[in-house]
């Protein structure tokens, strides 16, 4: 298709949700492994966009090979969205807004284009900006407050009114069972790296199911989470710095709490990113670890209980564990799920969680000395 055709067909699928607006530029816009998102820019005369304050928005071709339920995505979106836009504001004289769905003119929150594929449109968080590694304490501080704000915010929601969009995301002990299937039937170029990754898998598979046997033996429970909040999925303001939002709610869901606080640990202290090169740099951050928790429990202390505590610092290790394991089994399935610029592209991703995991085991008695030291009650400068 050529640029021309393709720039026609992404005109196309903004037309419905800004039927009375009048599109000036589309372009790709963010580093997302699932969905194709571009930044549309609007002219000013759009109500639709002038109720929200924006003159741009995200539009989102989804992909439904990986959320197979886009009406259920969306109604998980909504409710969260309401829920959270309903409360009154986090904390005095703090900017903080979440993503609001574009409707069309019939009510709708999904286009399906000639060929089948569905659109969604989002509104843009202004004047704020996504970073992919951890810059300082502060903004560790920061990331760790919007991830509890999110939470407290949705504490009261019964789970019940969640779909399970992703059923067996973030389960480990299921990810164990695809990969067992996958490398039995996909053949795959042995390598040092690939041989290392089977062995680390091995090696692990015991203790794979902590949080899943935590949660069958009524220790933890089901609350509404986020499900995917890795470090660049956290806006923060261009000009304070403070954290203003927390995107990409696809993975909206019931689920333990655990799991997003073990990815964005995982995602924070690991300074290096998920896509580095350099595997003997890769390590696990105290320091930041410390600081996204002090942030967190500013806001979440009044809902957490004693076994959630306990559970967290397994959080940590198995999270960074599951991502190299659904990055490993991926590349041996041929990049089916993440999207991957070469072929060995999850493969080396896989190696930088993998290396990750082994520098939080190293550090298990100072990362559990962390969580009980922040366990009393702290004070969070804002």
């Amino acid at each position: 298709m050529t640029e021309a055709k393709i720039l026609e067909h992404l005109f196309a699928a903004a037309a419905p949700f800004i039927p009375q607006g009048r599109v000036i530029d589309i372009r790709e816009y963010g580093s997302g492994n699932v969905h194709d998102t571009f930044l549309v820019t609007v002219g000013r005369a759009h109500p639709a966009l002038d109720s929200i304050g924006d003159q741009h928005f995200i539009l989102q071709r989804l992909n439904t090979r990986v959320f197979r339920r886009p009406e259920a995505v969306m109604g998980n979106m909504r409710t969260v969205t309401e829920q959270g836009l309903a409360r009154n504001p986090p904390d005095p004289g703090r900017r903080w807004e979440l993503p609001r769905v574009l409707l069309t003119p019939e009510g709708r929150d999904l286009w399906v284009d000639p060929d089948g594929f569905f659109w969604r449109a989002l509104s843009f968080i202004e004047g704020a900006r996504t970073f992919d590694t951890i810059r300082d304490l502060d903004h560790a501080r920061e990331v760790g407050w919007a991830l509890g704000i999110f939470h407290r915010l949705l504490s009261d929601l019964p789970p019940d009114r969640l779909a399970d969009t992703l059923p067996g995301f973030h389960e480990t002990p299921g990810y164990l069972r695809r990969y067992d299937e996958v490398q039995a039937k996909h053949s795959y170029n042995r390598s040092p790296e690939a041989d290392y990754g089977i062995s680390f898998i091995r090696a692990r598979r015991a203790w794979a199911s902590v949080l899943e046997d935590a949660k069958a033996q009524g220790k933890l429970h089901l609350r509404p989470i986020h499900g995917d909040p890795k470090i660049n999925n956290f806006m923060m303001d261009t000009l304070t710095g403070q954290a203003v939002s927390l995107i990409d709610l696809d993975t909206v869901k019931p689920g333990l709490v655990h799991y997003d606080m073990g990815d964005c640990l995982r995602s924070g202290a690991n300074l290096q990113g998920e896509e580095t090169v350099d595997l003997e740099a890769v390590r696990f951050d105290s320091d930041i670890c410390r600081a996204i928790l002090q942030g967190y429990l500013s806001q979440a202390r009044e809902f957490l209980t004693e076994n959630d505590y306990e559970y967290l610092y397994d959080a940590i290790r198995v999270i960074a564990f599951e991502l190299g394991l659904r990055f490993f089994t991926d590349y041996l399935e041929g990049n089916v799920y993440f999207k991957a610029r070469h072929e060995e592209h999850n493969l080396a991703r896989a190696l930088v969680q993998f290396k990750l995991t082994e520098s939080i085991e190293s550090q298990e008695t100072g990362i559990r000395a962390i969580i009980r030291g922040l366990r009393r009650p702290v004070s969070f400068q804002q």
